[in-house]
């Protein structure tokens, strides 16, 4: 059997995009950390293009960027399926995750940013927000994917976790249970999953991690 390697850093939402389909697909795999600040020998040499986690090793191939991984691990292990075998709705699925992965860098303008710029992207993201909640999410969906988790909560997936610690640190409450509860409660769906639920990273920890980049970011020219 070929072996599966992945590497990746411990707070990256995109990171654990992947794990959470391979966990969901029951593949054994060995995690390689990288530390993002000196870029390894071994991230180089594995993507040398963007130099940037996750990257999936599987026997001699290799795959970068994370929703590419995912639809990878989803076409070559078969158990719990994360795309309709109905052509409409895999058309579908695939473009509200190309929506999210358009879309959600004005989350992370709100979170690296002061001032006009922030003001701009909390703008954006909340319209993001609105347009997921009142078009993707059905009324009576516990997931995006209907009962099962599919592409698209993957690809939303870190905002079940990662959101909340953003809106504590830079003091904006972007997703509000009044004005999008059906997000809310695809959050707490989501979480309760137990591949999701065992596979999260630790709170306490990450808040450190995501305040101190915070601060990095802000501090740098």
């Amino acid at each position: 059997m070929e072996t599966v390697k992945l590497i990746g850093t411990p707070f990256s939402f995109f990171t654990y995009r992947v794990i959470w389909a391979l966990k969901l697909k029951g593949v054994n795999y060995e995690y390689i950390d990288e530390d993002m600040s000196k870029k390894s020998p071994l991230l180089v040499k594995y993507n040398p293009i963007h130099k940037k986690v996750p990257v999936l090793i599987h026997g001699d191939k290799t795959i970068c960027e994370s929703m590419v991984i995912v639809e990878y691990i989803n076409e070559t292990w078969q158990l719990n399926p994360l795309l309709s075998t109905d052509s409409y709705e895999r058309a579908t699925s695939r473009f509200w995750a190309k929506y999210i992965e358009v879309k959600s860098h004005n989350t992370w303008n709100v979170f690296c940013n002061t001032g006009e710029k922030q003001q701009n992207a909390i703008k954006e993201s909340l319209e993001m927000f609105k347009t997921i909640e009142e078009n993707a999410l059905g009324e009576n969906n516990i997931l995006f994917g209907g009962e099962n988790i599919g592409l698209v909560d993957i690809a939303f997936g870190g905002y079940s976790h990662w959101m909340e610690i953003i809106e504590e640190i830079v003091g904006v409450k972007l997703l509000d249970p009044h004005n999008f509860p059906r997000i809310n409660k695809w959050i707490k769906n989501f979480k309760e999953v137990k591949a999701i639920k065992d596979n999260l990273p630790n709170r306490d920890e990450m808040f450190v991690y995501v305040k101190n980049s915070r601060e990095r970011m802000l501090a740098s020219p």
